[in-house]
């Protein structure tokens, strides 16, 4: 889907206050994702040509980090911790949890589009593991219950 007259005006304001326009890549991202939800190949190519920086460039910064989505996500976004001090507080079972519970496997949608489950690398929250960020949201010392909460106030949204 094309980028908006509204969100190429912000990108310009982003591009304005940028030392360069490679440095505003970035930034620029942000705000395409958080309009569409992903970065799609189309959105990749438009903000290549408004930042006069070649297509190949702008891709390979959009799949180097996990946090830009290249392929659709669901509506809420959960990233699991599975480093050490997750796992060993219960990530693990978290994990298998989860997955049971939403019917899906780590790195896919809900059938209804509402949910993806990801693996984060270190969600910096050692001392309150097991940990899961929700969109934007940091959720502490997991537990089945907490888990089943959560779950059921997405579904809702």
């Amino acid at each position: 889907m094309p980028l908006s007259d509204k969100l190429k005006e912000k990108i310009n304001k982003t591009v304005s206050k940028s030392e360069t326009k490679q440095s505003a890549l970035i930034p620029v991202f942000h705000e395409v994702q958080s309009e569409h939800g992903w970065l799609s190949q189309e959105s990749m190519e438009e903000v290549a040509e408004l930042l006069g920086i070649p297509p190949a460039s702008v891709q390979n910064v959009a799949t180097f980090y996990t946090m830009f989505f290249t392929k659709p996500v669901g509506k809420h976004v959960l990233w699991l911790c599975r480093t050490l001090s997750c796992a060993l507080r219960g990530a693990e079972q978290v994990e298998h949890y989860l997955s049971e519970k939403l019917q899906i496997h780590t790195g896919e949608t809900t059938p209804d589009g509402k949910i993806t489950l990801l693996e984060a690398e270190c969600l910096a929250s050692c001392g309150t593991a097991p940990v899961m960020l929700i969109d934007d949201e940091l959720h502490e010392n997991l537990t089945k219950k907490r888990i089943d909460e959560l779950i059921e106030k997405l579904r809702r949204e």
